[in-house]
Parts: structure tokens; sequence; C-alpha cells
């Protein structure tokens, strides 16, 4: 006599829905807590730092946490123009941009050969610009402000511009060649069966491949230059030539005379916000450089 078990078999191939254990979702519920918490603390201060420079002096130091009566927007006018914000902005422009496209110039180039040309030394020549990295930047201050001066280059742009470019290519160099070994080989052999030269194939294929890479380390060079404030603290001694990190201490200092702390929160928001406006535009560049970057070493 058949049993139930033989007349319904149970359907093969059936799926059962997963359900997690109350231990996997207290696990989910403490991240996602945690996660949270931590967006409080990155978030509120910018937050706090943006409404706060509309406020009156009073309201600043009497009233911190609350928002302004009335928007004072004359604090960003004297900021930029009293402050010299607007002329410390030109000047870090001077200086980043051009170190910026030497920097990814360069790199790239260095990077590609380390990534796709085996030669003798190759390793070696890897390896010492992983060691740069390990170099910290305040243990040559001391020579290289004599070299910057003995090369007649102190409190110019391009003496400046040529240290940001030295002390930003160890980093740079290590995470294109790790993203350029991620590239298909295919490629770069089709070029030269159908005639291109090495230039060719590196610049009309390889580096519009690599875009996403050049990006990533793009954003990183240019927020490390934007905000770096020791070496043109040394390298530039020039007032007219300060740079935006130089500018801000100047105007910090002067506070403690003028009282005009309206102005230095605006000059603040106003130093803030193009760098987290470029870092929110290429966010997604800049995740999925690092992914494909991170592959292979």
């Amino acid at each position: 006599m058949a049993t139930d078990s033989m007349v319904n078999p149970p359907a093969t191939g059936q799926l059962t829905r997963y359900r997690p254990s109350n231990a996997e979702i207290a696990g989910k519920v403490l991240l996602n807590a945690v996660l949270a918490f931590w967006a409080v603390l990155v978030i509120f201060p910018m937050v706090w730092l943006l409404y706060t420079s509309f406020k009156s002096d009073q309201e600043i130091f009497f009233s911190p946490w609350t928002l302004p009566a009335t928007p004072q927007w004359d604090n960003f006018r004297r900021g930029w123009v009293d402050a010299r914000i607007g002329e410390f902005f030109l000047n870090s422009f001077i200086v980043v941009l051009p170190s910026l496209a030497g920097i990814l110039f360069l790199s790239s180039m260095t990077a590609y050969v380390l990534a796709r040309f085996p030669f003798p030394g190759n390793r070696v020549l890897f390896y010492t610009f992983l060691a740069g990295m390990l170099f910290p930047t305040f243990l040559a201050l001391i020579p290289l402000f004599f070299l910057v001066r003995n090369l007649g280059m102190s409190s110019t742009y391009h003496g400046l511009i040529l240290v940001y470019i030295a002390y930003s290519l160890p980093f740079s160099v290590f995470f294109l060649t790790g993203f350029f070994k991620t590239l298909p080989s295919e490629l770069h052999e089709a070029g030269i069966i159908d005639g291109a030269n090495q230039y060719q194939v590196f610049f009309l294929i390889m580096l519009p491949l690599a875009q996403p890479g050049l990006v990533s380390i793009g954003i990183f060079n240019f927020l490390g230059m934007w905000n770096q404030y020791l070496l043109p603290l040394v390298l530039m001694t020039d007032a007219k030539r300060y740079l935006l990190t130089q500018g801000l201490a100047y105007m910090l200092h002067q506070q403690y005379y003028r009282n005009d702390w309206s102005a230095l929160f605006a000059a603040v928001t106003m130093i803030m916000v193009p760098t987290l406006i470029v870092y929110v535009i290429f966010q997604n560049q800049i995740q999925k450089g690092i992914t494909v970057g991170a592959l292979k070493g």
C-alpha cells in the first residue's frame, strides 16, 4: 500500500526561503546603528559650520546651536575680499591644478611601463617608488628648503609645483600600477597588430580605459594638495603668494585682534564646499577606481 510520501512526493528543486537568525538580525541592527552614529559624527560638524557662517558674532558666542535669526550674507563678502580669501583661492588654483596635471601625466606613464613591460630592474624601480611612501614629509623639510632656495625657486609657484609632483608620485605610481594590470592585454596586442606604436596604444587605448583610476587618484591628490599646510608654510614665505591653508591660518591669527569670527566661519565654509562638491560628483568613479585597482598589485 502506497504511503502519503509516495503518493505526494516533495517537489524537487524547490528552494526554501532563508530566514535569518535572531543573532544575524541583531548584528545587522547593531552595524546600522554604528554606521548611523558615525555618519552623524561626520556630517554634523559640516552642517553646523554651514549655518554658523550665516550668523553674527553675537549669535556665534551666545547662541551657538540655534539657526541664524537673519542670514548675514556680508560675512562671505568680508571673508572673500577683506580677508583676502579670494586671493588665496587663486594662488591655490595656480599651484594645485598644474601639479595635478603633472602628477597624472608622469604617474600614468610610469605605472603603465611598470605594469606592462617586464625588464631588468622593474621590481626594483617599483619598490623604490613604494619606499617613497614610507618617508615622512617633515623629515625632508630642512634639506628641501635649502635645495629649493639654492635653485632660486623659494616662494615661487613653479618651485612648489615641482615639490608637490615629487611628493605625490610614489602613491600615484603604486595605485595606477595595480590598475593598469587589470586592463586586458588583448587590446594592447590588437593595437600593435593594427600598426599602432606604443605611444598610440597608451594614449588612444590604455589611457581612456584607465579613466576611473585616474579620476580616483586625481581626487585623492587634489584633496591632499588643497589641504596641504606644511610644505607651503616652509617653501612659500611671501605673504602675497600664500596658499589657502596659509591664508586661513593668517586670518585666524588676525581674528585675535579684529574679532570678526563670522567672516572666519564664512571663509572656512567657502574653503570646504568646493572640495565637498567635487567629491560628491566623482564619488562613483572613486569607488570604481579603488575596487578595480585593488584586484591586482
